[in-house]
């Protein structure tokens, strides 16, 4: 049986990353995705360059990007998709979990 990926990216958040990386101005492995305890729902995303990789990171590899999970945040995320949104009032990366049980009103935070 096939693992299922803890997350993948659609095109519109690989070439994003792929832009943020290339921007930088330094080399970084990749991204690193993890969750932290906040909000009004309990947990939220975090994002941050990954400039080396840990023994215990999980690492996939999708679009041509490198995403690190934090193993703290693996079994949060199992199955979630990254996306990037532009609309006329905001941009942003969206995590389409199907472990999520509810979102807080403001959409910072979740809960599972």
């Amino acid at each position: 049986m096939e693992r299922m990926a803890p997350i993948t990216l659609t095109d519109a958040a690989a070439e994003r990353v792929k832009a943020m990386l290339a921007a930088r101005g330094k080399p970084s492995v990749g991204i690193r995705i993890g969750v932290q305890s906040k909000g009004c729902s309990g947990l939220r995303y975090t994002l941050e360059y990954a400039d080396e990789q840990t023994p215990y990171d999980e690492v996939v590899e999708d679009k041509g990007v490198t995403v690190l999970i934090d193993p703290k945040a693996t079994m949060f995320i199992l199955g979630t998709e990254m996306d990037w949104v532009e609309e006329k009032m905001q941009n942003g990366f969206v995590f389409r979990n199907p472990n999520e049980k509810g979102r807080c009103g403001c959409g910072e935070s979740f809960h599972v």
